[in-house]
């Protein structure tokens, strides 16, 4: 048997068993080496561990993890639920616009989709129950808009993707995910509004609309977090990594001060918290530069990608066959871990088709996004059921009516790029070639 048979087999078989994915990979590139090449090509374990985490990039990701946890529990979502609710007023279907509209902020603060369904189910749960909404139908709602978090900027996966994909400006890819991230959310409110006024859900006449200005002034310190972030990396103040360090310090400051729902107690809990989560995140990156190392010297990837190139000369089939893949890939595996697979698969097809990297990082992103709530996984479902005490198997309905929705944002990026790829090119970011 080939030792590209036996590395993919070992890490798929070790997958199907229940192996964590950070073990997987480890145990699959160590199979690889052992099959393929010298024993003596182990003592390189420790070399490819370390040089997977020692860059400088990968300081923002707990440092955005620790931003998200901050904002979770400063009481942020609060204060934005009940701004959004002064702006749309009461009426059929207001609260879905609010849920949606909320976990987009929510997305430009912490870039972490399942803090976000964390953050706003803990709110808006308990107000669309008392409104009429099914709790399966809320849960999903909340669980959709939450995986735009991938997209909008700071995102902790399009860091990753700027890792692993030489030559990409980080800028340009937050810049990219704006419009995207934005659409994925208007297409979710089609369904939800149509469902809403359909069934009848949240009689206008029993809701009350709070107070603009009282609402505005308590909600104005988060909505400042992303404009200081997305202001200061366009302004050049600060680059992405000196972002996060700029989010962490402002969100203990309005967590502490603005806000007071945060003390130092919380906030060593908070970094304890923030740390086991790193920590995970790193032990995946770590581990997966033994994979990844290993499929490169054997040629593994390049083998997988040459019998994909196998299939058809045309590249827009190519392209709906790897946003396939990598929507059953999300299914199962997290943002993190599909990233540090497929993208040694996939970067010689997009060389080969002269995909553009930065439109080709979003495509990637949208689809993963869309993974994240869909089921037997899906990470953001998970969460919102549990806080709404429901099995994740109710949801699965309404889950098919926003897959569907987003998964027609997703086409309408792919057909046209210039959705992604009009605002970092009018900011002056380097986008590639196309």
């Amino acid at each position: 048997m080939s030792p590209d048979i036996l590395m993919i087999g070992s890490f798929l078989l070790a997958l199907l068993l229940g192996v964590p994915v950070a073990i997987a990979l480890g145990l699959g590139g160590l199979v690889g080496i052992v099959s393929g090449l010298s024993p003596d090509m182990l003592a390189t374990f420790g070399t490819n561990t370390y040089n997977s985490v020692a860059k400088y990039p990968l300081i923002a990701i707990p440092l955005f993890i620790l931003t998200g946890l901050i904002f979770e529990r400063a009481g942020v979502a609060a204060s934005l639920v009940r701004f959004a609710q002064a702006i749309i007023g009461p009426r059929h279907g207001s609260l879905t616009v609010v849920a949606v509209l909320v976990c987009l902020i929510m997305g430009g603060m912490s870039g972490s989709g399942p803090a976000d369904a964390a953050a706003v189910a803990m709110v808006m749960l308990p107000s669309m129950r008392k409104a009429g909404y099914p709790q399966p139908f809320s849960a999903a709602l909340i669980a959709a808009s939450s995986s735009t978090a991938i997209l909008i900027p700071p995102s902790i996966a399009l860091i990753l993707y700027s890792i692993v994909v030489p030559g990409v400006d980080l800028r340009a890819l937050f810049a990219a995910g704006l419009f995207p991230g934005i659409l994925a959310g208007l297409s979710l409110l089609v369904p939800a509004l149509y469902l809403a006024r359909k069934f009848g859900w949240e009689n206008p006449e029993e809701s009350e609309r709070p107070p603009f200005w009282p609402s505005f002034k308590a909600a104005l310190p988060a909505l400042f977090a992303p404009v200081i972030i997305l202001g200061g990396l366009r302004s050049g103040l600060f680059t992405p990594t000196e972002a996060a360090v700029v989010a962490v310090t402002y969100g203990v400051i309005v967590g502490t001060l603005v806000y007071r729902n945060l003390s130092f107690r919380n906030l060593f809990d908070l970094m304890t918290d923030a740390a086991v989560t790193s920590g995970v995140v790193m032990l995946i990156i770590a581990l997966a530069g033994i994979f990844a190392w290993a499929g490169t010297t054997l040629g593994t990837f390049q083998h997988l990608a040459d019998a994909l190139l196998s299939l058809s000369d045309n590249g827009w089939v190519l392209l709906g066959l790897v946003m396939v893949l990598v929507l059953i890939a999300g299914m199962l595996l997290d943002a993190i871990s599909i990233y540090l697979i497929l993208i040694p698969i996939v970067l010689p097809l997009m060389n080969h088709f002269g995909w553009n990297p930065v439109w080709f990082g979003i495509l990637l992103a949208m689809n993963i996004a869309i993974g994240q709530f869909t089921p037997p996984v899906a990470v953001n479902l998970m969460v919102t059921t549990r806080i709404a005490n429901i099995r994740l198997e109710h949801t699965i309905g309404w889950a098919l009516v926003f897959i569907a929705a987003m998964s027609v944002s997703l086409l309408l990026v792919m057909l046209i790029p210039g959705i992604a790829l009009w605002l970092p090119e009018q900011l002056g970011y380097v986008v590639g070639p196309w």
